[in-house]
């Protein structure tokens, strides 16, 4: 699925003095065809009368921006894209790639050597949030309530007496790098494993096996606007089945309720919560993470700092509620980046 070229990209050498923006989107990872739509989602909203946008398409078979049924490659050397019309250079990126390399630090520690401003956190804190281990490792330090998990690389022998003793059941088992609910699976009991684990490895070579938190569930966007933290409405999450998998994300099977039915303390609780996190992590940019509350206490389970933007997705539900338009907010997370780009 490919944006409309016609529609989206605009000559080069046109004489206002809009900013150039590049919406990547796409990635090596099975989030491909996901992120291809939420980079459609930003096309679409992002202020074209404030801003030149162009698609850029970031596949295996080569990075390119498409017009007219040609595709045009991206030079890697400065990220820029020669068109019949001239050189086009920009003068800012929103990342739009789930997982690899977009989500896990590669694409904007690439953008940061070139000096040029993008969208997300610094490369090294994608890289720490896209590791599920580390970031779980980071904000248990900060006394953040976090499941019990036992982890494990493909080459390790996995000891199922421990993950029995340890863990228990029913217990999840999930990809350590890896989005979109790809490659998770609930054990209920130990003839379920072997499968469970072999599910996860064929989306990453690392693995978590988590203690499965029996709980309401709650999905919070956070974004840092001119160096303040917000929270936005709350999102539970009431699946179908037995927990948040790719089908109750994408298929829509789960019920997604925004604003949360909350008693005051719990939201309280909750948006506090998911502010200590995003604060403790030293993010920038928007994220979602995900909480189970059960009997009072916040588990923190992941962070997505390349949250869905589709139209199914959660955060644009989140910003609705917010009383902002997606238009806003993206436009708001551009300034900022480019803002912060001035200082530094």
């Amino acid at each position: 699925m490919t944006p409309n070229p016609k529609s989206q990209i605009p000559n080069p050498k046109s004489r206002n003095r809009r900013k150039k923006i590049a919406v990547a989107m796409g990635g090596y990872s099975s989030e491909h065809e996901i992120s291809l739509k939420s980079g459609q989602t930003v096309l679409k909203h992002l202020p074209h009368d404030k801003y030149e946008v162009y698609p850029v398409i970031i596949a295996r078979d080569g990075w390119y921006l498409e017009r007219d049924g040609q595709r045009f490659p991206v030079d890697k050397n400065d990220f820029s894209v020669m068109l019949p019309d001239g050189k086009l250079t920009f003068d800012f990126v929103f990342n739009a790639i789930h997982g690899h390399p977009g989500e896990d630090g590669a694409l904007p520690a690439y953008w940061e050597m070139l000096g040029l401003p993008h969208s997300s956190a610094a490369f090294d804190k994608m890289a720490l949030t896209f590791n599920k281990m580390y970031t779980l490792a980071a904000v248990k330090a900060y006394d953040v309530p976090v499941a019990p998990s036992l982890f494990y690389r493909h080459t390790d022998h996995i000891d199922r007496q421990r993950i029995a003793r340890e863990i228990g059941y029913p217990l999840i088992v999930k990809p350590n790098r890896a989005g979109s609910s790809y490659g998770i699976s609930k054990v209920n009991r130990p003839g379920e494993l072997d499968e469970a684990i072999r599910i996860a490895f064929r989306e990453d070579d690392e693995i978590l096996i988590e203690k499965f938190i029996e709980g309401r569930e709650f999905s919070i966007g956070v974004i840092k606007l001119n160096g303040g933290i917000q929270v936005f409405p709350i999102t539970e999450i009431i699946p179908e089945g037995e927990f948040f998998d790719y089908e109750a994300k994408y298929l829509g099977k789960s019920q997604e309720i925004t604003p949360a039915r909350l008693m005051s303390a719990e939201e309280k609780l909750l948006r506090d919560t998911a502010a200590r996190v995003y604060e403790v992590l030293d993010l920038d940019g928007v994220s979602r993470a995900e909480y189970i509350l059960q009997d009072g206490i916040p588990y923190f389970l992941e962070i997505n700092m390349v949250p869905g933007l589709t139209e199914a997705s959660i955060l644009p539900q989140q910003i609705r509620a917010a009383g902002k338009s997606l238009s806003q907010v993206f436009d708001q997370i551009i300034e900022n980046g480019l803002r912060k780009a001035e200082k530094s």
